[in-house]
C-alpha cells in the first residue's frame, strides 16, 4: 500500500520538515511499512510530532476505503498505520552505520527482491551516488541470505 501511494507519502514527509524540520539519513519504503533513520536538530527530539504529522498529512491523502477495526472506528483511526513507532538513539558512529545497513537491507530481508540495488523505494541510491555504498553493496542475497549484508 505504501508503495503504490510513495508520491503522497513523499509530499507528507515534505509538508512535515517543513514545519518540524529533520534530515533523513536513511529510508526504505517497503509496500505496508517503511524503516528510516533521521537527525533532528540540536536540543530537539520530538519524534512523535514528526510521526504524528507524516500519518495524518499521508492518510489525509488517500481515500477512505481500508478496513478497520471496531476500536480503530471507534476512536476515529485509519487503518493505515501501525499505532506505535520504534525509536532508538544513535549511540555512536558504528550505531549509526549498523541501522543505516539495517535500513537498506530490509527490502531484500523482506524477500521483495535479491538485491538491494533492485528496490526503488530506498535511499540507498542516493547513497551510492555519494559515495557511500558501492552499487553491488550485500551482493545477491538469492542463494544464501542468511546475513542480509549486515554488519555485527
Amino acid at each position: 500500500m505504501l508503495t503504490d501511494h510513495v508520491e503522497v507519502l513523499r509530499e507528507a514527509f515534505r509538508e512535515t520538515r517543513q514545519r518540524h524540520p529533520f534530515t533523513i539519513d536513511a529510508i526504505v519504503v517497503l509496500p505496508d511499512h517503511l524503516h528510516t533513520v533521521w537527525t533532528l536538530p540540536e536540543g530537539d527530539a520530538d519524534f512523535a510530532i514528526r510521526w504524528q504529522l507524516i500519518k495524518s498529512n499521508f492518510s489525509r491523502g488517500l481515500a477512505r476505503n481500508e478496513r478497520i477495526s471496531q476500536s480503530r472506528a471507534a476512536k476515529g483511526e485509519r487503518g493505515i498505520w501501525q499505532r506505535r513507532f520504534w525509536e532508538h538513539t544513535i549511540r555512536d558512529e558504528g550505531d549509526f552505520v549498523r541501522h543505516v545497513n539495517y535500513v537498506h537491507i530490509n527490502a531484500v530481508k523482506h524477500g521483495l527482491v535479491n538485491r538491494v540495488r533492485d528496490w526503488a523505494s530506498s535511499s540507498f541510491h542516493r547513497h551510492v551516488k555519494l559515495g557511500n555504498y558501492p552499487v553491488d553493496w550485500a551482493g545477491d542475497q538469492s542463494d544464501d541470505g542468511r546475513d542480509y549484508g549486515e554488519q555485527r
